[in-house]
């Protein structure tokens, strides 16, 4: 795939002509040591500017512990077009495109079987001793659109990083992911390892079937010890006085979300500081958990029980641990990146981290330890807050999209238009290629002419046809690429969207929320991407680079074999 810029090239070449020795990869009788555990750390929704940003509360052990040891790449850029979770999950895990590892959106539309599918879904392999997902406790529209409660890896079409790792070194390396998030965990655990993420209806982590077919003890334990009932009756509050934050004047901006109106029942955690947990017996208790800094608390819980119980680092094979933190995710959602909740919960985050490295340099010892840390996507701001700087933008709704000039337009060309649309899932369109055959209508002919009255809405800046996809008939560009690295032709839809800057769709199945990632726009491209371990060098890289660099870099220090898909390079700076 064409990605590679001219400077990237360079320094591909440059590094060509290099020899480095692997950081933790000491020569021994000829043979490398690699570190004990791999600790691979993704921030849900960290845009790539928000530590800088928000530095100022930060402390000396969680962030700017690896900030401080680690090579941080400021200008780290995701380079497909749909900046979705699933999406940022598995490039970090696969160090490739969409396009190759498949998975192009949260949500994509079967053409054979005529419904939505939720990434990681899988009816073969169904949730281990659960009731199943209460889909009315759900605030994340695409859990609530899943038509069935199994999940697997198994529509990750390449290997992952941690497959990579169990390929290598066989069975006995210990493979796991943990995230609030079921597309966080199982993407990042990969094929080979074992997933476990927290079910909001149970109040507990679970797995499925793909994965075992009970529990460990120690899971028993954890649950029984009662990290999640102990926020019951508590408050969010701030954590340091309100002069101590850029947000600090700033609570209860009139574009956060207060509820979603399909939360009838949903009183009580408002927009302004404090916000109520409530009871235990309140059916939207664990989902209130989720939306604040209690969420990554609970995961960085289990996440050492884990650690503990599992032994892992405890002997020369490296073991694998991903933590996916989710909190910043729903917090960003709610109230925007620019939020007093969203610098207050970057602040618990922060102390959540120096937690679990804490442990970490504990039980294994952070000289045995490769951390590395980024993000599955940015973040935009709210278009009240950009209005207030001068910045037009907007948000977009596509339920009204067929009462536009143009789609009569389309009418008296084809037909009825809207019979030719089956399905939106953002950023595809799904067009009914049945209804466009039995009409004699030409696949390719349809596509242009949707494509070009779509282009004339206010909001949307491109509307890219999949036949041209296909035969490489699109213009150069960063965007144009963005989408083509997005495109897989099983999955993807007959006309990918692209709003204008600062433009996005504010609804999710009835939430109205105050911002929604998913562009190709550097807001939602940046990330930060921090490498630290034995032998790494502390340094400041500006040099643009890309996440599917991540998971070829880690394959480099430790000698495996990069994941099957992988189009990366490995990160020079991590590697002296």
């Amino acid at each position: 795939m064409p990605f590679l810029s001219f400077t990237r090239r360079m320094s591909c070449a440059l590094a060509i002509g290099l020899t480095f020795a692997a950081p933790g990869l000491a020569q021994q009788d000829g043979a490398h040591t690699p570190p004990r555990l791999i600790l691979q750390i993704t921030v849900d929704q960290l845009r790539g500017d928000l530590l800088d940003r928000y530095a100022r509360n930060l402390g000396e052990d969680g962030f700017r512990r690896l900030l401080n040891t680690g090579v941080h790449f400021t200008n780290a850029h995701h380079r497909h077009a749909n900046t979705e979770t699933i999406v940022g999950h598995t490039t970090l895990a696969t160090g490739t495109d969409p396009a190759i590892h498949g998975m192009v959106a949260n949500l994509w539309f079967d053409r054979i079987a005529g419904e939505q599918v939720y990434n990681v879904q899988d009816a073969d392999f169904p949730l281990v001793g659960a009731q199943g997902v209460d889909a009315k406790n759900e605030i994340d529209p695409t859990q609530r659109a899943a038509s069935t409660d199994g999940r697997s890896p198994r529509n990750i079409i390449t290997s992952t990083i941690s497959d990579e790792i169990a390929l290598h070194y066989g069975p006995d390396a210990k493979i796991f992911g943990v995230s609030i998030k079921d597309r966080g965990a199982i993407s990042m655990a990969g094929h080979a390892g074992t997933a476990y993420w927290f079910s909001k209806s149970e109040g507990r982590f679970v797995t499925s079937t793909f994965y075992r077919d009970d529990y460990p003890g120690w899971v028993a334990d954890w649950i029984a010890a009662g990290k999640v009932a102990s926020y019951a009756g508590q408050l969010w509050d701030l954590s340091a006085p309100a002069d101590a934050y850029l947000f600090g004047g700033r609570d209860d901006q009139p574009w956060e979300t207060v509820a979603p109106p399909w939360m009838t029942d949903f009183p009580g955690f408002g927009s302004t500081f404090p916000h109520a947990w409530g009871d235990i017996d309140d059916r939207y208790f664990t989902t209130r958990l989720t939306l604040s800094p209690a969420g990554d608390e609970i995961t960085a819980d289990f996440a050492k029980a884990l650690i503990d119980a599992e032994g892992l680092g405890k002997d020369s094979i490296p073991d694998y641990l991903s933590v996916s933190f989710s909190s910043t995710d729903y917090v960003g959602h709610l109230f925007t990146p620019s939020s007093l909740e969203a610098e207050d919960n970057l602040m618990r985050l922060d102390e959540t981290l120096a937690d679990l490295l804490a442990h970490v340099d504990m039980r294994i010892g952070l000289d045995n330890t490769l951390v590395v840390l980024s993000s599955d996507h940015g973040a935009p701001e709210h278009p009240g807050y950009l209005a207030t700087l001068g910045i037009e933008a907007g948000t977009f709704d596509f339920d009204r999209v067929d009462t536009e000039p143009g789609f009569v337009r389309l009418t008296a060309e084809f037909g009825e238009s809207r019979d030719l649309i089956r399905n939106f899932s953002n950023p595809y369109l799904y067009l009914d290629t049945e209804e466009i055959l039995a009409r004699g209508l030409d696949q390719a002919t349809v596509e242009r002419a949707v494509s070009a009255e779509l282009e004339r809405l206010p909001g949307i800046a491109h509307a890219i046809p999949a036949t041209a996809l296909r035969d490489g008939a699109i213009p150069p560009g960063r965007i144009p690429e963005a989408v083509l690295a997005n495109f897989h032709p099983d999955r993807s839809g007959d006309i990918y969207v692209v709003f204008e800057p600062h433009w996005f769709i504010a609804d999710f199945d009835g939430l109205r929320v105050a911002s929604a990632h998913g562009s190709p726009w550097t807001y939602d491209t940046h990330v930060p991407i921090i490498i630290a371990g034995p032998g790494i060098e502390r340094a400041r890289v500006a040099r643009r680079v890309e996440t599917v660099d991540l998971a070829p870099t880690i394959a480099a220090i430790l000698g495996t074999k990069p994941p099957s898909g992988a189009l990366g390079e490995p990160l020079v700076e991590a590697l002296r």
